[in-house]
């Protein structure tokens, strides 16, 4: 038995905080939390109010089993905040940290950053996180305003802005049906403006109708489901990662850090790869909302993964509950037999296989990214054996470089 099944609290706890719910000040087409406001539609200011924070403070790093915390702030777009309310997240952190060590990351969308925000950022050591699909071409073709404008040249401002305060900050990039045919152009970008840890996530969405108005599926649609038109195909997928990968391997390994690259390694060393999409088991990374509503996951804010509220429920008792070993559980308990035969199925582990599950496979099951990753998986094979042997030599993968034509 997986001994983190067996003991819960083996996992740490973390939860992403949404201050400003799912508003935002752009409105990218392919969005899967715009719609959440739909969730609460008689509140119309969706903030985190003082004592929420407090609360919340209070509690998770109580809760934490090991003496660093992490705080991630999220959203919609968490500078929609003031810098006041971060700076009252810094207060309340001191006033409860209890001697442990606390980290604070933010991602944003980077069009709100002022030379004051850089400023803060850098004199509270917190990594930010930038959202941008690539050079301008891609990343504006669904990165819009809510006027339909185009956003890549206010990012970059604010890139620029990061870097003139020496504040930390990275990538995450949504690859999706129109920018995974560049993906050279777009690898190349990222390396010409210093991104040095870079993450990719895929579109997949599964569009459906809510008596509330919302428009994305969770797994409690059962019914044949189209695809929306940013969602990214199987082949593209599996194109995009492996060529972007043929330049990473004899170019960057060791200088820049590519997390699905990074993830893959450590599956094939056969250690946890640190990030629940890419482990056997996800559900310890949960999401509260601007009201103290828990979900299961920033994925799945959808009303029947609503562990509770904090207000009425502890942080220990939502996260490490029944029901959300439940979800963590359902992962790999609903795998298909065609998963579980996989001679991939050790470095897959089922990347948003709960997600991505859609009725293209009839009742197979299968990830819709599914022969994309297989054949990305089948692609880099030979390079994560010879780098798996450097690293059990206690030498550095980076030795890949010298020996790939």
């Amino acid at each position: 038995m997986n001994d983190n099944i067996a003991n819960p609290f083996a996992k740490p706890l973390y939860v992403m905080l949404k201050p400003a719910g799912a508003h935002c000040n752009l409105a990218c087409k392919y969005c899967y939390y715009l719609e959440k406001n739909k969730l609460y539609p008689t509140v119309q200011r969706h903030l985190m109010s003082d004592e929420m924070l407090e609360q919340f403070t209070r509690e998770y790093i109580e809760a934490q089993t090991m003496n660093q915390v992490l705080f991630t702030w999220h959203g919609g777009e968490p500078l929609l905040r003031s810098i006041d309310f971060y700076r009252k997240a810094i207060s309340l952190q001191k006033k409860y940290a209890g001697g442990r060590h606390i980290d604070n990351v933010i991602q944003t969308n980077g069009t709100l950053l002022t030379d004051e925000w850089c400023e803060f950022f850098a004199q509270n050591h917190w990594l930010v996180g930038i959202s941008i699909d690539g050079p301008q071409p891609d990343h504006d073709h669904y990165r819009l305003t809510a006027a339909g404008k185009p956003s890549w040249k206010k990012v970059m401002q604010g890139i620029k802005l990061l870097k003139k305060h020496g504040v930390e900050w990275n990538a995450m990039a949504v690859v999706n049906a129109y920018n995974a045919n560049h993906p050279l152009e777009f690898y190349r970008f990222f390396k010409e403006n210093g991104c040095q840890f870079l993450q990719f996530t895929p579109i997949v969405e599964r569009l459906t109708r809510h008596e509330d108005g919302r428009t994305l599926a969770s797994l409690a649609d059962k019914d044949e489901i189209s695809l929306s038109e940013a969602s990214v195909a199987p082949e593209q997928w599996g194109y995009f990662l492996c060529a972007i990968f043929d330049e990473w391997v004899r170019k960057d390994v060791g200088k820049i850090f590519v997390e699905i690259f990074d993830c893959t390694l450590a599956n094939w060393m056969g250690i946890s790869p640190g990030i629940c999409a890419y482990s056997k088991e996800c559900g310890h990374a949960g999401v509260m909302e601007h009201n103290g509503d828990v979900y299961s996951c920033d994925h799945f804010v959808f009303p029947e993964y609503k562990l509770g509220n904090i207000r009425d429920h502890s942080l220990i008792d939502m996260l490490y509950g029944e029901q959300q070993q439940e979800f963590s559980r359902l992962k790999h308990s609903s795998l298909p037999r065609q998963c579980k035969e996989c001679d991939m199925e050790f470095a897959c582990n089922y990347f948003y296989l709960l997600i991505s599950r859609i009725n293209k496979y009839g009742d197979s099951g299968l990830n819709y990214l599914c022969p994309g990753y297989y054949h990305y998986y089948q692609h880099v094979a030979p390079y994560m054996d010879y780098m798996k042997q450097e690293l059990m030599s206690q030498r550095p993968p980076s030795n890949i470089m010298k020996v790939v034509q």
